[in-house]
């Protein structure tokens, strides 16, 4: 057989060999550069034992490795099938999935790393992915952008007197899907004699970073500063605010039709006219007395000028959701003070539905007996209402779904009261009629249609994971907000992955339209069977911190009325949500990487500051630096620590702190410019 060079990857370093494997052929390992001997053909394809002084990487504790879908398997695909790139069979190896890491401590016990790497052949030809080796930190191998389909690629490098081995699969900048990566035939050779084997490395488990302030008795007010709706429309807005009660509330040059509850500090009506409308809200309590400005948009499409802040019943309830566990969730909205800091929607997820009647209006199933009552309810406490649909002929739990009589269905959505609208792709694979980019885009197109002809405002959110690039076009079709990604569970892997491949979205955001990746994992979740979140404390600091750096919306997806003070305080940090909410709407992205895994993702704030977000992605704490030139800045700056609600002082050019292993430190940096 031919053995095709890859030229490119032979002028990374002396350490690194690449070779490609053929379909038909034999694999053939480079020399083996700092190991003990040349590995013979045969025992890489079809041993019966790991070569001499080496162990198969399969062999290690491999339920420690972090990716974004998926368990890493054994000897298998993360499918669980037999590992397969380009029709080459392998009967070891590690089957995982973009974003992936494996982070191996090698206590000196190592001289060699090698591996046949590649797409499996479960996708097909989809998929795309790049392999990545380092060793100390430093970047080793890499095998170049990889897509289903191709023949495999080898990477070895020396581990001589190395310390740590880090394994990466990276998503190939096209997002997870499909990404089905393989480290075929890897192995590590250990030093003769070694009594000490390498590990796959654990995250210590830490303290959180974050100081809990006493509560404020001055009311303070908090959420959006900017609301949008359509004049002639119904308008529901509540005064988000804290303090010692009892609390009144004030709203001078309100616009005309809207009228403000001075108990309650719900405002409602329906704007008569277009254009903006600057109001000041005013709040009293027995500690004193608050003033904020609130901008107040009429005219078509201007909703969701802010993220959408609230609760959705799918990461805790999942097929269980009824109408007592919503009224629930609306009632602990406000005991438990998170109205009181922004989050308004009360959304039901998958399950609600029943069947159609004669006419092909669609009904609730039992757990929902009376839909409009329980909007009323939600409502009568100010907060917002909110549905899940599927332009597919079922949902994704096999319920009715909305192909066909989409005019029908938000109709009812607004007779009920519902002022959001998640639809979820799922079944309309089947009826789409191809897979290009006008069969993506035409049910969410047909559904703006529909949501337009009735006489209420429902927040539109697509939930399509990101296929054809939805950040791109979300806007042009008329969606407020959009999965960019599959969905998140409580784990590092699936977090870690779905942070990092949002960087770049971020360009083709603006006020009113957003990347969605996915709903909040803090608190108690499980989709049914509901659990303490999997991530460990910084992990969950870490996910607030990016949602917010990334305007993302914010849904909670907890047992509401199981609210611990460590979640709650991830929730009501005000300090962190003034930057998802920040009316500039302009999302972070990844500014800065130091290879081993520090970065530092940033953004512009309205007030002429920056927010910073100084992230470790190592299973070992380190200090991660933000340099000013990165994010626009020069000279000395003051630093405020977000979590630990601390300024820091000024800082000259640079700033850097010791990060936790999967942690953030959340800044702000500069002085205000503006108001």
């Amino acid at each position: 057989m031919t053995i095709q060079r890859n030229s490119a990857m032979f002028r990374l370093k002396p350490a690194l060999s690449v070779l490609t494997v053929a379909a038909a052929g034999i694999l053939l390992m480079p020399p083996a550069i700092g190991a003990q001997q040349s590995i013979a053909p045969t025992e890489v394809l079809n041993p019966k034992d790991p070569p001499a002084n080496a162990i198969w990487l399969e062999t290690l504790d491999l339920s420690k490795i972090e990716q974004g879908f998926g368990e890493a398997r054994a000897a298998h695909s993360v499918e669980n099938n037999p590992i397969k790139i380009n029709t080459v069979t392998f009967p070891h190896g590690v089957g995982t999935h973009a974003v992936s890491r494996i982070t191996i401590d090698l206590h000196g016990a190592a001289t060699h790393f090698d591996s046949a790497v590649g797409i499996d052949d479960e996708v097909g030809t989809k998929g795309s992915v790049t392999f990545i080796v380092r060793v100390d930190g430093k970047v080793a191998a890499q095998s170049g952008s990889m897509h289903g389909g191709e023949n495999a690629k080898i990477l070895g490098v020396s581990l001589v007197g190395a310390k740590k081995l880090v394994l990466e699969v990276d998503d190939g900048g096209d997002g997870i899907s499909y990404d089905h990566a393989d480290w075929a035939g890897a192995y590590l050779t250990l030093v003769p004699g070694s009594a000490i084997k390498p590990e796959i490395a654990t995250v210590p488990v830490v303290p959180p970073r974050l100081m809990v302030p006493p509560a404020e008795p001055r009311p303070a007010i908090h959420g959006a500063r900017i609301v949008g709706a359509t004049p002639g429309r119904p308008f529901l807005f509540l005064i988000a605010a804290t303090g010692d009660g009892p609390l009144t509330y004030g709203a001078k040059n309100l616009p005309q039709g809207l009228t403000l509850d001075a108990n309650t500090g719900i405002i409602s009506g329906a704007l008569k006219n277009s254009g903006p409308s600057n109001v000041l809200l005013t709040v009293r309590g027995s500690k004193g007395n608050s003033q904020r400005m609130l901008t107040i948009v009429g005219g078509d499409h201007k909703l969701a000028l802010t993220p959408p802040m609230g609760w959705n019943s799918w990461n805790v309830w999942a097929g269980n959701v009824d109408d007592p566990k919503m009224r629930d969730a609306a009632d602990q909205m406000i005991k438990s003070g998170l109205a009181a800091h922004g989050f308004s929607y009360v959304n039901i997820d998958d399950t609600w539905e029943a069947d159609r009647d004669a006419t092909g209006r669609i009904r609730t199933n039992t757990k929902f007996p009376d839909m409009k009552a329980l909007g009323d309810y939600v409502h009568s406490k100010g907060l917002k209402f909110g549905i899940y649909s599927s332009p597919g002929p079922t949902t994704c739990g096999g319920y009715v779904a909305s192909y066909q009589h989409e005019n029908q269905d938000a109709k009812s959505y607004a007779e009920w009261g519902f002022d959001y609208l998640k639809y979820d792709w799922c079944s309309y694979t089947d009826v789409a009629g191809g897979n290009d980019l006008a069969a993506q885009q035409k049910p969410y197109a047909v559904m703006r249609k529909s949501l337009d002809k009735v006489d209420r405002d429902i927040v539109y959110s697509f939930c399509q994971y990101g296929m054809g690039d939805v950040w791109k076009w979300g806007e042009e079709i008329g969606g407020n907000c959009w999965r960019t990604t599959g969905d998140i569970d409580d784990s590092w892997g699936s977090l870690h992955s779905i942070f990092e491949s949002q960087d770049g979205h971020e360009k083709f955001i603006s006020p009113g339209h957003w990347n969605d990746p996915d709903m909040l994992v803090v608190g108690r979740v499980g989709w049914g069977t509901p659990h303490p979140s999997k991530l460990t404390p910084n992990e969950q600091i870490l996910h607030i911190s990016m949602w917010c750096l990334l305007s993302s919306p914010l849904l909670i997806g907890c047992d509401m009325t199981q609210l611990d003070p460590f979640t709650l305080a991830l929730l009501t940090n005000d300090e962190a949500l003034d930057i998802n909410q920040d009316t500039l709407g302009k999302p972070a992205g990844r500014v800065a990487q130091d290879g081993v895994g520090g970065e530092v993702w940033a953004r512009p704030l309205a007030d002429g500051t920056h927010a910073v977000g100084l992230v470790n992605v190592d299973s070992e704490e380190r200090i991660v630096v933000v340099k000013w030139s990165d994010i626009g800045l020069k000279g000395r700056q003051p630093v405020r620590d977000l979590w630990l609600h601390t300024n820091v002082g000024d800082h000259q050019e640079t700033y850097g702190v010791a990060v936790p292993a999967h942690g953030i430190v959340l800044l702000k940096v500069g002085r205000p410019s503006r108001r």
